[in-house]
């Protein structure tokens, strides 16, 4: 398996800061997510940056095509040269937070990859978004974020994104990564997160966007009660004693903070409230 660090030195590329790019140098690592991410011979994968391509060539041998997104400009000419006998891949000089991912026809895709922390959460909600299209992601996230997906109500990482992937996806952390495994060595640490998108949402949800509004409002002042966060929200629109009433119809307290609801509740809330507008 090819060394990201003899790859740069190769073609005189240095990391850019900017795009917080750490390059992951462990070859362990790197066949430890292509063996979770259970790829087979008929599949599609979207690669979200690519990078120098050494996991695009793993994951090329493996599956029937592989679309690597890089966003690094300069990367693109390195792909090109690194995976030119790998005639089954796609490179595109893309960002993922404006790349379509239902743009393709047949089967639903996998997305892989070690994606930019700083726009981690971005990126997670487009994904959500265009889950239909979307069969399973091994994604690599901050620690601290790989966390906050899989907590549980009642925890202190328990929120917004938490409720989410809980409702669309069954998801769980795989392993964690030292940052001794990559180039140059990132300050935090990492965790590979599995996330398998629900053929049926835990409830069904009517209205996506509602769902979003109605978790983002209750956990908006997280000391605060449920009816205040939400009677205060100007995405819920609602006043006091509609509110209250939407809450009493489901048998949920008023007092209870939002940590406490699990991504059910939230659902069947979100449905409540798409009915006063219905």
């Amino acid at each position: 398996m090819p060394n990201p660090r003899a790859i740069l030195a190769k073609y005189r590329i240095r990391p850019l800061k900017r795009l917080g790019q750490s390059f992951l140098a462990d070859p362990n690592i790197i066949r430890k997510i292509i063996e979770i991410s259970d790829i087979r011979p008929d599949e599609t994968l979207v690669e979200i940056g690519a990078g120098l391509g050494v996991m695009t060539a793993l994951m090329a041998g493996r599956a029937e095509k592989v679309i690597a997104l890089e966003i690094d400009g300069a990367l693109i000419a390195v792909l090109r040269e690194e995976l030119k006998q790998q005639d089954n891949v796609e490179i595109l000089h893309a960002d993922a937070l404006k790349f379509d991912f239902r743009l393709r026809g047949g089967a639903a895709i996998k997305v892989i990859g070690n994606i930019p922390y700083s726009i981690s959460s971005q990126i997670l909600f487009r994904l959500l978004e265009a889950r239909d299209r979307i069969s399973s992601m091994v994604l690599m996230f901050q620690r601290e974020v790989a966390e906050r997906l899989v907590a549980a109500p009642g925890t202190k990482a328990y929120g917004i994104l938490s409720v989410l992937v809980g409702v669309y996806t069954e998801a769980a952390i795989a392993f964690h990564v030292s940052p001794r495994c990559f180039y140059p060595r990132p300050n935090v640490e990492s965790a590979v997160v599995r996330m398998d998108i629900r053929k049926k949402p835990l409830v069904d949800v009517r209205d996506d966007a509602c769902l979003l509004a109605v978790v983002r409002s209750a956990f908006s002042k997280r000391r605060k009660t449920l009816l205040n966060n939400l009677k205060a929200s100007p995405r819920i629109g609602l006043r006091h004693e509609a509110v209250l009433g939407v809450l009493d119809s489901l048998g949920i307290d008023p007092s209870r903070r939002a940590e406490t609801l699990a991504p059910e509740d939230f659902a069947r809330l979100s449905n409540a409230f798409l009915r006063q507008y219905t």
